[in-house]
């Protein structure tokens, strides 16, 4: 389990802070890759700019996007990776804090493979990533394609 990486899209260092000690409180101990904006997110998952040349050896296991980024949203981001040969199959969650039920609707239309609201309240955070991690990090297999 611990060979595949998680992918955090996240803008908020607070967002990012809490979701990656949700993710070490639940004992998952793979490697998280930060991208702070859609572009960084984009160039790191497409091995462009920055990352050309990344080692693609490596397990993209699920890529968890906010959706309100900077730069490029969180729907372009994941329109554009739908679009991908390379990353067209690649597991992507939407955790997001929005309410807003257009966003769910466009996520789903886009591709997303779930949509998740953050909770507010940090245990139930705790155990919403604690089921994402067994989820997409044991349960969950993806084609060759994909990774």
């Amino acid at each position: 389990m611990q060979d595949k990486i998680i992918v955090l899209v996240e803008d908020n260092p607070k967002d990012e802070a809490l979701t990656l000690r949700a993710l070490k409180k639940n004992n998952i101990a793979n490697e998280v890759v930060v991208a702070r904006d859609g572009v960084e997110a984009l160039d790191l998952l497409l091995g462009r700019g920055a990352y050309a040349g990344r080692d693609n050896g490596r397990v993209i296991s699920v890529v968890l996007l906010d959706l309100k980024l900077p730069k490029v949203d969180g729907l372009e981001v994941l329109k554009t990776l739908r679009q991908n040969a390379k990353t067209k199959l690649l597991p992507v969650v939407i955790l997001t804090s929005s309410k807003e039920e257009q966003d769910m609707i466009q996520s789903y239309s886009l591709g997303a493979n779930s949509y998740i609201r953050k909770p507010v309240d940090f245990a139930q955070f705790i155990e919403a990533v604690r089921q994402l991690g067994l989820y997409w990090l044991v349960m969950n297999e993806i084609p060759s394609q994909g990774k």
